[in-house]
């Protein structure tokens, strides 16, 4: 069989761990990501293709706006549950995304590795 190399990065979320809180299709639609991620990683893998996902917890991107505002009661909520006590940044994807991508994870495959500050052991 001829094999190749390639590495696919999808991002999931946190909340294709759980369902989450008024937003139940972008929790089906990740949740989508997370099985997607791990059918093609069935697939592909023996073909040298590593195919893995990231999966971000509350970030503090426009996308958040409204819950990122401290008047917000939720605001607090969520970040008293974070134990690192603070929203992720776009740049805290960038070292799972460097690793996901280098040879350091060729044996890596069909994994969701949550990027969420410690969100999701809480």
């Amino acid at each position: 069989m001829k094999t190749g190399y390639g590495k696919i990065i999808n991002i999931s979320s946190m909340l294709a761990f759980f369902g989450g809180y008024t937003v139940p299709a972008y929790a089906a639609a990740k949740g989508g990501v997370t099985q997607i991620t791990k059918a093609f990683c069935n697939e592909w893998a023996e073909k040298g293709i590593n195919v893995n996902a990231i999966a971000p917890g509350y970030m503090a991107t426009a996308m958040n706006t409204a819950l990122l505002d401290q008047n917000n009661p939720r605001n607090k909520e969520i970040t008293d549950r974070i134990p690192a006590k603070r929203w992720g940044t776009p740049e805290d994807m960038k070292g799972a995304c460097i690793f996901l991508a280098s040879h350091a994870s060729d044996y890596l495959n069909g994994a969701i590795i949550p990027v969420d500050g410690g969100y999701l052991v809480k």
